[in-house]
């Protein structure tokens, strides 16, 4: 049982918050910290050294190093609060050591969705456009008030069950 928890806890967990975020365009603060709550009795129930490259020191050290980059990246209007939030929770998970790869994949997965995002509001946007008589006022005034919301849990999730599998979790454990 352990190690099915192990193994499908952390995907599960970022599953609904990527669901969650994109019906409601919101992580709630109980799913995120329930998510940093269990990483505690589940290093220690499956015997996470302590120290090391993948120890729990190392872990920590990701959530905190996460916390810090989801902060600025909210302060300068790049992330919603509840995907910095997230973002940190997910850190610890995985450690200093595979931090990297999760980041880079979540980035990756959050450019493709902007993209996504950003076409379909221009495709929007020209929709509207054919239906304007007085197109030039209203062009401006569409193209200052663009700013499509994008879920980033979506994201989050994404590059943290595909980074999932190169963590201490599923080499320690299998």
């Amino acid at each position: 049982m352990l190690h099915f928890l192990c193994f499908t806890l952390l995907p599960t967990l970022l599953m609904v918050a990527a669901i969650w975020d994109v019906l409601t365009f919101k992580i709630p603060n109980w799913l995120t910290l329930l998510t940093a709550a269990l990483f505690f009795p589940m290093a220690l129930a499956a015997g996470m050294p302590l120290d090391g490259l993948d120890g729990f020191v190392s872990h920590i050290a990701g959530g905190i190093l996460l916390f810090a980059v989801g902060f600025i990246m909210f302060q300068f209007n790049l992330l919603g609060g509840g995907d910095a939030k997230m973002l940190a929770a997910a850190g610890l998970w995985f450690g200093m050591t595979n931090i990297y790869g999760f980041i880079i994949l979540a980035a990756f997965a959050g450019f493709l969705q902007v993209c996504f995002m950003v076409a379909k509001s221009f495709m929007m946007l020209s929709l509207d456009i054919a239906d304007m008589s007085d197109t030039s006022k209203r062009l401006w005034g569409k193209l200052v008030s663009m700013t499509p919301n994008v879920p980033f849990g979506f994201a989050i999730a994404l590059g943290g069950i595909v980074a999932f599998r190169g963590t201490w979790w599923m080499h320690a454990l299998s």
